[in-house]
Order: structure tokens, then C-alpha cells, then sequence
């Protein structure tokens, strides 16, 4: 699991507990996802290559170092958009490419219905955000999408507020080496693949909407 990155920070450990409840308001919900994002992009990019920067401050010249590889955001629709901002806060030139998956009620099996990939890669690393990784079925799927573009499974790192541990097991069985960025991690899915206890549907819970039969 040295592929798996966890947070271990007593802020987080308290936005968690309100991600958790489910009396937290959709407001206080969308704000908490934010803030783990916002962390979780700061922790995920302790080792982006650097490059050098001459400038001249008001007083003098200076030299510095800027983030080297040019930065892509894929969210995965819709609940990854609930993290966009958070990333786009610390890359804000970085291009935004959706995908757009669902899983499929009862096989549980991803379906595409939406992708914003251009033809050919403009970027050289990709942020993969999903607030939740429940079975790993969607995120698979958004990982060979990725890689089929052409961003190499090293250039890619995936970011999410909590994961399932058999979802980061299917993963990781299929993308060993995969740099994964979580929150929490639980341990055990529902019959229906929901990870208990989990946070309910983020989706629902991000944009306020009732969840349909």
C-alpha cells in the first residue's frame, strides 16, 4: 500500500467528522469537501519538479522556482466537480477535462456517458479527483481513459476524500504504483458497494438533490 498516501492531521480528522454526520447541511458539506481538497492538493504536490524563475521584486532581482510539469484537472462527474475549485485555487491556469461515469445499479459495473479529453494530451500530469472510491470500478475506468490518452500512470495522481479498502485493493491490483491521495480510508462496502460508514452519496449531498429510484 506505499502507493497510498493517508492524511493524518487533526484538521482533517475534525472536517471529516462533519463530512460524516448526516445532519451537516449541504452548505457545510460543499465547504468541508472543499477544505479536504485544498489539503489534500497541498500534501499530493510536495514532489512536483521545479524549474528556475528570474524576476525583479519592487526593491531588487530575484530568483525563485515554479512547478515545472504543465498541471490537468480531470474531476469525475458529478460529485468530482464538488473538489475542482479546491485544485483550481492552487493551479488556476491548470485546463478542467470531465468525465463523466456512473455506476450501473446492479452489476455495479462504470458507464460512460461524457468525456472532455481532448485528442492528445496538452498537459504532462493529471489530478484525478473523486470525492468518494467505493468498489474502484469508476476510478479504474477513469484511470484507463487517462492512460489511454497518453499520460502515463506515473503522471497521474488520483485525490479523494474517503476510499474503501477493497476499492483501493481493486485499484491498486490493476494499477500497481498508482499515487492515491485519501482522507480516511474504510474498511468494509455494503451489499449494494456504499462504504460503511462512509459519507451517504456525495453527489446528493454536494448539490442538495434527492436521490432518484
Amino acid at each position: 500500500m506505499s502507493a497510498v498516501h493517508l492524511l493524518r492531521h487533526p484538521l482533517v480528522s475534525t472536517i471529516l467528522c462533519q463530512l460524516r454526520q448526516a445532519s451537516s447541511s449541504p452548505k457545510q458539506f460543499r465547504e468541508a469537501i472543499h477544505q479536504i481538497s485544498l489539503i489534500l492538493a497541498i500534501e499530493s504536490s510536495r514532489d512536483l519538479e521545479t524549474k528556475p524563475f528570474n524576476g525583479q521584486s519592487p526593491v531588487a532581482p530575484f530568483t525563485a522556482e515554479i512547478i515545472k510539469p504543465r498541471i490537468g484537472l480531470t474531476p469525475i462527474l458529478r460529485a468530482g466537480h464538488g473538489m475542482t475549485d479546491a485544485l483550481l485555487s492552487m493551479f488556476p491556469d491548470a485546463p478542467v477535462y470531465h468525465l463523466g461515469l456512473f455506476r450501473e445499479k446492479v452489476s455495479l459495473s462504470p458507464v460512460e456517458y461524457y468525456s472532455k479529453l481532448p485528442p492528445s494530451p496538452p498537459v504532462d500530469m493529471i489530478y484525478l479527483l473523486d470525492p468518494l472510491i467505493a468498489t474502484g470500478g469508476t476510478a479504474i475506468a477513469a484511470i484507463t481513459m487517462i492512460t489511454d490518452w497518453g499520460i502515463p500512470l506515473s503522471n497521474i495522481k488520483f485525490l479523494s476524500v474517503l476510499a474503501s479498502q477493497p476499492g483501493l485493493d481493486a485499484i491498486l491490483q490493476q494499477f500497481p504504483g498508482l499515487e492515491i491521495w485519501v482522507a480516511a480510508i474504510d474498511s468494509e462496502l455494503t451489499a449494494e458497494g456504499v462504504i460503511t460508514p462512509g459519507l451517504g452519496d456525495t453527489g446528493d449531498r454536494i448539490f442538495n438533490t434527492v436521490k432518484t429510484a
